[in-house]
């Protein structure tokens, strides 16, 4: 099987990912040569920057697949969204509404990088036992969260590194981190963050990093058996 993509900004016009359904195409088209057959497109939810509705979500998903099936690219695109840690998140968690990946058992959130919510690693096991598993996206940005810190909030929520920052995407401290937490086998999954077609030709560096260090066990991993198993509402070993 192929790789599963779990945080990609491919569709249109919703947040700062792809600007127009051709750029979503040949963003999806470079995600398919690198080899994902399932990419869950997670637009941004954040208040007072990028709040598309349901509606406007699955029309650009709608558009996205007819292109992809039109220019016969093998992929299946599902949703999701990076939703991050506010007001209006809180309040989405409170009424068991927060969106989801496709399937309902995992939802994407992200913190601000300068600092961590008060009382983090308890509220995030309140939400475990309440509801679906969270996925904490690029655990490698957050300043206040050091490994050690990391460490125990993936025993309640999977790690999701992004493999652009493995290339150093998003400065020295990211790539250190982010390369750490893979090569010491704390994250549960990687995976392309991608905006633009720069994002992707660094995942795709990032992706070479983690065979030349670690091999191609630790790719499939990380980019397939883990994936599949957090949408199932699973946190892997």
């Amino acid at each position: 099987m192929g790789f599963v993509d779990l945080h990609s900004h491919v569709l249109a016009a919703l947040d700062d990912g792809a600007p127009d359904l051709q750029a979503g195409l040949a963003l999806a088209k470079r995600l398919a040569e690198m080899g994902f057959e399932v990419v869950h497109a997670t637009p941004h939810q954040k208040a007072g920057a990028f709040v598309p509705s349901r509606e406007q979500i699955d029309h650009a998903h709608d558009e996205l697949t007819a292109a992809l099936r039109a220019a016969d690219v093998s992929m299946e695109l599902r949703l999701g969204a990076e939703n991050f840690w506010d007001e209006l998140f809180l309040q989405r968690i409170g009424e068991k509404s927060q969106p989801t990946y496709t399937g309902g058992q995992a939802f994407l959130v992200e913190l601000d990088v300068r600092m961590a919510p008060p009382r983090l690693e308890d509220t995030l096991f309140q939400m475990r036992l309440a509801g679906p598993l969270p996925v904490l996206a690029h655990p490698e940005r957050y300043a206040a969260l050091d490994v050690e810190r990391l460490a125990r909030i993936g025993r309640t929520a999977a790690l999701q590194v992004d493999l652009g920052a493995l290339d150093g995407a998003h400065g020295k401290h990211a790539a250190d981190m982010s390369r750490k937490l893979v090569a010491e086998g704390l994250a549960h999954a990687v995976a392309s963050d991608v905006h633009d077609l720069a994002d992707a030709k660094r995942a795709a560096a990032g992706m070479t990093w983690i065979r030349k260090k670690l091999g191609d066990a630790t790719l499939r991993r990380l980019l397939d058996e883990n994936p599949r198993r957090i949408l199932q509402g699973e946190l892997p070993d």
